[in-house]
Order: structure tokens, then C-alpha cells, then sequence
């Protein structure tokens, strides 16, 4: 009877297979770690190819700027808004490259909330000229922990899309609560196109327009997307409440200070 040898009948020959084995892995983990190390430097080189190429073109959109302010009224009402779209979509631009490395690029400070607001307003006021939008801001005069920059950010894209969606001659109110927790909230109220329920629990999914944001061909779905994800890293809960053809609620749930400090720090 033949009897068929394997490798496992050879001690010597089995622990060879197996160091071969050992070597082949650890030169794969070799290989994969060179190639992670590749990809992050060459992400970095991009990031920073990126950046830098955001505030080259800040430069004459800043004299375009200026240039527009000289200009007669009935002509620079619309390239004041055209203008406005560029500067928002670079600004989108440059967060979405700086979200990554926000907690190197945060600053813990006591900050007053209405001047924040009131910039933020400032900002957006030649879209709400166009649409004859009222800006209805009540007592919004208190003091929260947060980095301001990302805050400003956060107000920007949300506020945004509250003149995006609203009708001609809506008004927003912007108004300050306090839950039975001591958290302070701040809401921003629109009487516009509203969305749909059925759209809700996406609307701060990447890239996400929705039925009401088809509408708008000026709809890129990034906006909540960044503000929802600047707003987790600051410990910030964003809520939304929103009935079709009626309006939209964001309310902003502000950490208390203990919150805040073990959010920025995990």
C-alpha cells in the first residue's frame, strides 16, 4: 500500500511554510503602510495645492468686489448677487478642506452671539434685497463657548438656505431659547417651501438636494452637509423642524462649557 507524505509529516518543512508566510505578511503590511503614507502625502500636497489656490482667487474677487460698489444702482444689484454666489461656493470650498483638521484649527473663546449673527446677515444682504426678504432678529444678546470662525460658518450655511428657500417678501426670525437643561439654543425660522418628510432624515447627507433643492438649480447639497458635520465637532446638536409650503426651523443646541471642552478634546 502506497502511503502519500504530506507536509505536515515534516516538522522542518511545515515551520519553513509558515516563516514564508510570516515574511510574505509582514512585507505586505510593509507595502500597505508605504502606500497609506503615499496617499496622505499626496492628499496633503492637494489639500494645500487647494488652499492656496482659494486664496489666490480671494485676491480679485476682493477688487471685483470694490469695482461692483462703484457701479450704478440698477447695475450693480445683480452682479452684487452673482458675486455673492462665488464667494459662498469658495467659502463652502475652502471649509470642506478644513474640516478634516478642525480640531487643529479651533479656538475656544467665550463669544457674544449677536454680532456673529448680525455679520452673518450682513453678509446675505444683497440675496435678501433681490428676494425683499425682512430679517426679523430678536434678543439674540448672549454669551456661548465655541470656536467663533466655525460658528460663523455654521449660521452662514444654515441662513443661507433660509433665503434660498424662502418666497419673495417672507420674513426670517432669528430668536434665543433656553431648555429646562440650560442649553442655549438659537433658531432660525423661515416661512418658505419647507421639506418634505419624506426628505428630512437626509437633508444632511452629502451632496443631497432633495425635492425642494431640484428646484434650485443653484442647489450643490453641501451646504448642510458641512454645516451639520463643522457643528458635531463643536459639540453643537442641530434639530430641524419643517412642514411643506409653511417653513423650516433649524434650532442650534449649544454645548454647556464641560461639553464643549470633551468634545473638542476626543
Amino acid at each position: 500500500m502506497k502511503i502519500v507524505k504530506t507536509i505536515t509529516d515534516s516538522p522542518h518543512e511545515f515551520h519553513r511554510l509558515e516563516d514564508l508566510i510570516l515574511t510574505n505578511l509582514h512585507e505586505s503590511e510593509l507595502d500597505l503602510e508605504r502606500f497609506k503614507n503615499e496617499l496622505m502625502t499626496q492628499f496633503s500636497e492637494d489639500r494645500d495645492q487647494h488652499l492656496a489656490w482659494i486664496h489666490e482667487v480671494k485676491t480679485p474677487l476682493t477688487a471685483m468686489k470694490l469695482m461692483i460698489e462703484d457701479l450704478p444702482l440698477e447695475t450693480r444689484k445683480p452682479l452684487e448677487l452673482e458675486w455673492l454666489r462665488i464667494h459662498l461656493l469658495l467659502d463652502q470650498t475652502l471649509h470642506t478642506l478644513r474640516l478634516r483638521s478642525i480640531e487643529q484649527d479651533t479656538v475656544l473663546d467665550k463669544v457674544s452671539l449677536y454680532p456673529i449673527v448680525l455679520k452673518e446677515i450682513k453678509e446675505l444682504q444683497s440675496w435678501c434685497f433681490a428676494k425683499n426678504l425682512a430679517i426679523d432678529v430678536e434678543d439674540t444678546d448672549i454669551a456661548i463657548l465655541t470656536d467663533q470662525k466655525w460658528l460663523s460658518f455654521i449660521i452662514r450655511q444654515i441662513l443661507s438656505n433660509a433665503v434660498k428657500y424662502s418666497h419673495k417678501g417672507d420674513t426670517i426670525t432669528i430668536y434665543v431659547t433656553k431648555d429646562e437643561k440650560g442649553h442655549q439654543k438659537l433658531h432660525i425660522q423661515d416661512t418658505g417651501e419647507g421639506i418634505d418628510q419624506s426628505d428630512l432624515p437626509r437633508i444632511f447627507q452629502k451632496a443631497f438636494t432633495g425635492s425642494t433643492g431640484r428646484k434650485q438649480s443653484a442647489s450643490t447639497g453641501m451646504g448642510l452637509y458641512l454645516a451639520q458635520n463643522s457643528a458635531k465637532k463643536l459639540g453643537i446638536v442641530i434639530d430641524v423642524y419643517s412642514v411643506v409650503n409653511e417653513g423650516s426651523i433649524f434650532t442650534l443646541t449649544f454645548p454647556e462649557a464641560n461639553e464643549f471642552v470633551k468634545t473638542i478634546t476626543k
